[in-house]
């Protein structure tokens, strides 16, 4: 408990949580961490709180008064200072449909209540783990054509700036990671979305179209068939399958 606490002691979290009881078990448990604390009731309360202060990490419940946690999660992501702030959505809601457009939207994980504060301490780690990997190995890449600057989260492809969602820069960078490797579905789904995701393995060829798009060259971004994904060099990204 020491050890994690002075691993954690500058990380500060916000959670935006109607239910007091709910909200102050969560403050209690993360506090015994090392975590830095904030509580907001209703979103209009959180976007204030942060965009005043932005946090390391969001707990983000979806059923609040007036603006529900979709809504919030959207501003979030459509802001350059919050877009890459790790959102670990908490809900009573076990539909499927429900965590699909939660993860979608930005969110890095989803977490159902009930839940037992160890997975939940256990998440929010491992979230941050992926979050300050994203950038850590590389800061910026750039191979001519495609330029990823992971201290400014842009993305600039010949020289134009292309605006990308968190999962979308997520995704673009684990592949430009291993430019020219095919990385499986599976892998691709650990690295970006976490090893605790259950939805629907579609969402990832979803973001691919989306990328694709963005870039305005299909055949940046190869499929192998059966097996996954690639960055392609631009000398060969003319001739692939998309």
């Amino acid at each position: 408990m020491v050890r994690a606490a002075e691993e954690n002691r500058v990380r500060s979290i916000i959670i935006v949580e109607d239910d007091e009881d709910i909200a102050d078990s969560i403050r209690f448990n993360l506090e015994r961490e090392g975590f830095r604390v904030r509580i907001a009731v209703t979103g209009e309360e959180a976007l204030n709180v942060i965009l005043n202060g932005p946090p390391n990490l969001i707990l983000l419940d979806l059923n609040l008064p007036g603006m529900n946690g979709f809504e919030i999660c959207r501003r979030l992501r459509a802001e350059s200072t919050t877009a890459k702030i790790p959102i670990v959505m908490l809900t009573a809601r076990a539909d499927e449909t429900d965590k699909v457009l939660g993860l979608n939207m930005g969110a890095d994980d989803y977490v159902t209540k009930p839940f037992s504060m160890r997975e939940l301490v256990a998440r929010i780690n491992a979230t941050l783990r992926r979050s300050d990997s994203a950038g850590s190995d590389r800061p910026i890449f750039d191979n001519g054509t495609l330029r990823i600057d992971h201290s400014t989260y842009r993305v600039s492809y010949k020289d134009e700036d292309i605006r990308m969602t968190r999962k979308e820069f997520a995704l673009l960078s684990e592949l430009a990671r291993n430019e020219g490797r095919v990385l499986t579905r599976e892998t691709l789904l650990d690295r970006v979305w976490g090893m605790n995701y259950f939805g629907d393995s579609r969402t990832l060829d979803v973001h691919i179209r989306r990328l694709r798009q963005k870039l305005g060259n299909p055949g940046l971004i190869e499929t192998v068939t059966g097996i996954g994904y690639r960055l392609c060099t631009e000398a060969d990204s003319g001739d692939v399958e998309h």
